[in-house]
């Protein structure tokens, strides 16, 4: 099972259960190992790294429902758009979080929708994953002509760095101006949120999780960085679900951005109100990352959703 904890904000990484801290990261292969159990392959026939000797290849770990993987995406296709026809290959190794992110039809969407168009690799089983004792998404690895892992970055960030590096693979002259485009996440307060009952650790009703429907009460008052449900819900693993006919989900937060990953058996308008304060309606109906809330105030902020109809499963909070 995967989370994020306050030590993954300050370098916009979610975090595998096995790599909480910086001390337990799994040691870098120094060559770079070959893709292994891949379900299926989009935008390319199957790739081994034998097959890539010869060529500069980035290998990007992401997964299509994380906010840091989505906010790199940009640096990426800006990459690969100057040189892939300089010796670059970007290849795309979607390792899931969710069950939802094992299904090819998402995952394809997924890229069609975020503009992808260099090869990705399908780990389900996350074999590959595993192979390069990985534990992060967004993870980039960057591997010589001859297969060497030549660098590493876990998380957001270091895009100048990570660009001076392939530049040097590739032959070329590094460059000189600092990325401005990058996200600022020093603003950020609060920790990415699981609604599931395998970790939440964030939430405030006094009732604790349950495998079946419970009739949940949300407190008055939520402390910072505390969510709370109110209403009829069932609890699984991965996610909170309505069973009533309407409930309402309250977190306390602190951020800008507000974001979460949901879904609906039937397409079901939320009511948003932060601080009181009425915002766009938001429609769920695919298994995605939603934004609830997109401003540039990063004051404590509470937010009141109200989900009208049963069928609605929250995962996860995200925050930008």
């Amino acid at each position: 099972m995967r989370f994020r904890t306050p030590l993954a904000v300050l370098f916009g990484a979610c975090i595998a259960l096995t790599g909480l801290l910086p001390a337990a990261r799994a040691q870098v292969p120094a060559q770079a190992p070959d893709f292994t159990g891949i379900d299926h392959w989009i935008n390319s026939k199957p790739l081994t790294m034998q097959q890539l000797r010869g060529k500069v290849v980035l290998v990007d770990f992401w997964t299509y429902s994380c906010i840091n993987c989505l906010r790199t995406l940009p640096h990426l296709k800006s990459w690969w758009a100057k040189y892939k026809g300089k010796g670059l290959v970007i290849v795309g190794v979607h390792s899931p979080e969710f069950d939802f992110e094992k299904k090819t039809a998402n995952v394809e969407a997924a890229v069609k929708k975020y503009g992808i168009g260099w090869p990705v690799a399908q780990d389900n089983d996350m074999a590959t994953w595993s192979a390069w004792n990985n534990r992060y998404w967004p993870a980039e690895y960057l591997i010589d002509k001859n297969g060497k892992v030549v660098m590493h970055h876990f998380g957001e960030g270091h895009y100048m760095e990570t660009e001076n590096a392939i530049r040097e693979q590739l032959g070329m002259k590094p460059m000189t101006h600092e990325d401005m485009s990058a996200a600022d996440l020093s603003k950020i307060g609060s920790p990415e949120m699981y609604l599931g009952s395998n970790r939440v650790h964030n939430m405030a009703n006094p009732i604790p999780p349950l495998m079946f429907s419970h009739d949940y009460k949300a407190p008055a008052r939520l402390p910072l960085n505390k969510y709370a449900l109110d209403g009829r819900w069932r609890m699984s693993g991965e996610y909170a679900q309505l069973t009533g006919d309407k409930g309402q989900i309250r977190l306390h937060f602190q951020s800008g951005k507000l974001h979460m990953v949901a879904s609906s058996a039937k397409p079901v308008t939320l009511s948003i109100t932060v601080d009181g304060k009425k915002q766009p309606d938001v429609t769920v109906h695919e298994s995605r990352l939603y934004t609830l809330f997109d401003s540039n105030d990063y004051r404590d902020h509470v937010v009141t959703i109200d989900v009208p109809k049963s069928g609605f499963r929250a995962f996860t909070f995200t925050f930008g």
